[in-house]
């Protein structure tokens, strides 16, 4: 069964980075976009980065433009977010998500924590 499995949360304070990761498994994870959201909380599920299969083009939300990198290692089906310049408004668990057959799946999310 298809699973994604988060890491890499943690702690940081503004200014600081942090890298993400989600290993992939039981499906093709080359044939398949990857993408991270984050929800903050009260706020809704929200769309952070995606990229394509091949990891040769990526997208990103506004506010992410210029801090954030999605990457991806199809050997080791991973998918990376490499996140700097980090601000309290990224305080938020981060997911990561990938679309099969019209089916989304999702990992268990992961905790980044932004505060002085």
């Amino acid at each position: 069964q298809v699973q994604l499995v988060e890491s890499g949360g943690g702690l940081v304070q503004p200014g600081g980075s942090l890298r993400l990761s989600c290993a992939a498994s039981g499906f093709t994870f080359s044939s398949y976009a990857m993408s991270w959201y984050r929800q903050a909380p009260g706020k809704e599920r929200e769309w952070v980065t995606s990229i394509t299969p091949s990891g040769g083009t990526a997208s990103y939300a506004d506010s992410m433009k210029g801090r954030f990198t999605i990457s991806r290692d199809n050997a080791k089906n991973t998918v990376y977010l490499q996140m700097n310049i980090l601000k309290l408004e990224d305080t938020a668990v981060y997911y990561c998500h990938t679309d099969i057959s019209s089916l989304k799946y999702w990992g268990q999310g992961t905790q980044v924590t932004v505060s002085s």
